[in-house]
Order: C-alpha cells, then structure tokens, then sequence
C-alpha cells in the first residue's frame, strides 16, 4: 500500500501543456516517477515548457499536434505509440476562454470554444482509448471547471463547454470502464494561470473571489497536483466517472 499513488513504470500525455496548469500537472506527475509527454501545436512553447522541466530536473518528451483536427490526432497519437510508448494516462487539459456578453458573443468564438474545450476532449479520448482497450487498462482524466456546475457574467458558452466535458466523462467511463479504464475529471476554481490573467489582475474580481470562496484566495496550479495524481494512480481504481472539484469550497457554499 506504501506505493498505492508511485506512478514509476506509467506513460502520461497532457495536452495543451506548454504553460499553466497542464505543465505544473506535467511537473507533478514526473515527480511522481510518470514518463511524461509535452503536447502543443507550437514546439518553440513545447520546447520552453521542456526546459523549464528540465531545471527542475525532470524529463519530458514531446508531440507537437492540434488537438483540435482529427487528422492531426490520429498522426500524434500513432507517433507516440510507435516511437515513445504506449499511453498509460491520459490527461485532456488543453482549453480556451473568450470573454464578453452574451447578447454580442461572437458565433466564430462560440464554434471555437466548443472546438478547443470539447471536441478535442473527444478526439484526443477516443485516439487514446482506442490504444487502451486492447490493453485492458488507462487512466484519462479531463480538465472540467467550476463552471461545470456555476455560471458567471460573460462566459455563458465557456460554461456550456465545461459542462458539456463533465458529461462527456461520464459517457467515455460508460462506454469504456467495462475494458478497464478509468475515466474521471478534474474541476478547478479559480487559479492563477495565463488563462485567468486579466482576471488575477482585477483588484474588483480578486477581493469579489477571496470574498466568494471559503477558502478565502486563488488557488495555485501546484495545488491540482495531488488531484491528478490520485485519479492517475492505483489508489483511483474503482473510481469511475467522477468530477472532483478542486475549487476551495466555492461550489459548496452560497
């Protein structure tokens, strides 16, 4: 039981990770003894992610494709396979925000939310899990948000997508836990990343959130971690089409 959550010996691909909370997820799991794999479409981004790991001593390869075209998931995901390894785990965190109000919400911004937020989760999930059903075993773990259950002023479609991706996690751990894999999700608050930077930025919103939230702050990308570790591990083995929200208790109070 001592090594109940060692990822020693595990593959794990986390898409959109050149920055933000899927390179601290990245950071996390190799500490945790994964071989983990830096995805993005740009590889001077992937290439700086790797570095950064690197000087903190932990090892990275990488798979430069867009999550977002089924013709550039196949190649990726085949490339893996064929020159660094069969994927162990699987973490679906690449994802957008736009933000304005929804009365002037753009259409060519709607379509690309859904696009980023969902439709990779879904051609990334099933490349993967075409892989591991053969095999009898996998970890995927999507990236939900706080917006899977609440709603804010000027995301209204962020949030469709976001809700959208925890079903789609209780559908792939339908369809899929019977081989053997575990499909569950991770739904953070409010952290400080690239992607929430205006709002981190906002004296307005930061005293609206740390009055909002139980815990009283932002939370910090490291502290996901432990989350995506469990659900990655053998501690999470018959836990299946889960959302686990890591938000500082702002879903659990009014």
């Amino acid at each position: 039981m001592s090594n109940l959550f060692d990822l020693t010996g595990s593959r794990a691909l986390i898409t959109g990770s050149s920055q933000g909370i899927g390179l601290a997820l990245a950071a996390g799991l190799a500490r945790h003894g994964a071989s983990v794999i830096i995805n993005g479409r740009t590889e001077a981004r992937v290439d700086e992610a790797r570095a950064a790991l690197a000087a903190q001593g932990l090892k990275a390869e990488k798979a430069i494709f867009d999550v977002t075209e089924k013709a550039d998931v196949d190649a990726g995901i085949e490339k893996i396979e064929r020159e660094i390894g069969p994927i162990d785990i699987l973490i679906n965190n690449a994802g957008m925000q736009y933000r304005t109000q929804l009365e002037d919400f753009p259409a060519d911004k709607f379509e690309l939310l859904f696009k980023t937020n969902v439709t990779s989760v879904f051609l990334v999930g099933q490349a993967v899990a075409k892989r591991m059903i053969p095999r009898g075993r996998g970890k995927i773990i999507n990236i939900a948000s706080v917006q899977s259950e609440l709603a804010r002023p000027s995301i209204a479609p962020y949030t469709a997508t976001k809700g959208a991706v925890k079903n789609l996690t209780k559908g792939m751990c339908t369809d899929w836990a019977k081989y053997g894999l575990q499909v569950n999700a991770i739904a953070p608050g409010y952290f400080k990343t690239p992607l929430n930077q205006a709002l981190v930025d906002s004296a307005e919103f930061t005293a609206w959130l740390e009055k909002r939230t139980p815990a009283g702050r932002w939370g910090d990308v490291d502290e996901l971690v432990g989350a995506a570790v469990f659900l990655a591990s053998r501690g999470s083995s018959f836990v299946n089409g889960e959302t686990l929200h890591v938000d500082g208790g702002i879903t659990a109070s009014l």
